[in-house]
């Protein structure tokens, strides 16, 4: 039999492993790593939710829930989505899916078809490209900068669009960056898209983490926008509910029916435990556990970014999501050079901006979801590691 390399498909064997996940394998097998690599949050899933999820268990709820996912969990879906952000979706325009993850997938497969142009602002999440690419889509990168706060703007965005456009991923509070689009830069974004039958794939999985005043603004909210946005949400964040692995998409109908097709097919329906979990999660009383949350990052956030630009890794004040994004151009190395000396000398474990894109060089990516303490030392060896290398020892 041949090499198996020979009979995969030449889309997957031509894209990346996941920049994230190789340097976090490294970190792994290096002991006593204080890794600030993950976007892992620290707090266990509320009470409540876990209780819902046991329950559920106990009451044998252990079977397949209709596709969309489970009704009560659609309403609560909307109910929220008004509650909190003004977002006006109706039960039957939310589809349950398996991660945020899911959700963005789905929407790049069922408008994308071969030879299409994928708009991705980078420095971004590192799946974007490599879900457009796996559907044989074109991604075409528009550079974010420091210097704009990681903004997209109107005229870069402008610039990108061809006649071969057919999506663009908007997705803020954003990844790595911690950048914020308020509504007056959406509203330019917006005025540009208009103009056209683009339509935008919006990642909010970090909407209830927005610092400093700044309020979360769906684009989705804007005259003309709410019919081409396909809003892409989930619970690993706001709820701490990674391994529960539940998200949701909110449309028109006529888009989450035909992204439905593909579910039904690809996997039936998200876990009926962490569905009925959810439900509990989205009651009004939770927005406080939510809301700790916020305080707990936002208090990290503030220390993190004093103490790095202390150390001369200058860094622009991130107002969402739990990352930071220091530029470490002032030291001469690579970002990968960067994280492997960081490493190896301090056992500190960061990832390299190139992961989340080629304009991601010269920076690096620092979560900021772990303890006030696990932060603090990890600072501290990163100083101690940049004194060491601007003053080495004769």
């Amino acid at each position: 039999m041949r090499d198996y390399y020979d009979l995969f498909s030449k889309v997957v064997r031509d894209v990346k492993p996941s920049g994230i996940r190789r340097f976090f394998g490294i970190a792994a097998e290096i002991p006593d790593v204080i890794s600030l690599g993950v976007g892992e949050p620290d707090f266990a899933t509320p009470l409540s939710v876990r209780q819902a999820g046991i329950t559920s268990l106990e009451a044998g709820q252990t079977t397949y829930t209709a596709n969309a996912g489970i009704r009560e969990l659609q309403q609560s879906i909307s109910a929220y989505l008004k509650r909190r952000f003004d977002m006006h979706y109706n039960p039957d325009q939310a589809l349950v899916t398996v991660g945020g993850s899911e959700g963005i997938d789905l929407a790049i497969r069922a408008f994308v078809e071969p030879g299409d142009e994928v708009l991705i602002p980078e420095p971004c999440f590192v799946a974007f490209d490599a879900l457009v690419r796996f559907n044989n889509g074109i991604p075409v990168p528009i550079v974010t900068k420091a210097e704009d706060e990681f903004r997209l703007t109107p005229e870069a965005l402008r610039a990108a669009i061809t006649p071969k456009t057919k999506m663009l991923i908007f997705s803020y509070p954003t990844n790595p960056t911690g950048g914020v689009m308020r509504r007056e830069h959406m509203e330019e974004i917006a005025a540009v898209l208009r103009e056209t039958d683009i339509i935008v794939l919006s990642d909010e999985i970090y909407a209830e983490f927005t610092y400093a005043g700044d309020e979360h603004v769906s684009i989705s909210t804007l005259p003309g926008m709410y019919e081409r946005t396909i809003l892409v949400g989930g619970f690993s964040k706001a709820y701490a509910m990674t391994g529960w692995r539940l998200g949701y998409v909110c449309a028109p109908q006529p888009i989450t029916d035909m992204m439905g097709r593909i579910h039904q097919y690809a996997l039936m329906c998200a876990p009926t435990t962490s569905q009925n979990a959810a439900i509990e999660a989205l009651k009004p009383h939770n927005d406080a556990e939510v809301a700790k949350m916020r305080e707990a990052y936002d208090q990290r956030r503030k220390m993190m970014v004093t103490r790095l630009n202390a150390m001369g890794l200058t860094c622009f004040d991130p107002h969402g999501a739990f990352y930071l994004f220091p530029s470490i151009q002032s030291t001469g190395m690579t970002s990968m050079e960067f994280c492997e000396a960081l490493l190896n000398a301090k056992k500190v474990a960061l990832i390299p901006g190139n992961a989340f894109g080629a304009c991601g060089e010269g920076y690096v990516r620092i979560c900021y979801c772990y303890s006030i303490e696990h932060l603090t030392e990890a600072m501290d060896r990163t100083e101690q590691f940049l004194k060491e290398i601007r003053h080495p020892r004769q």
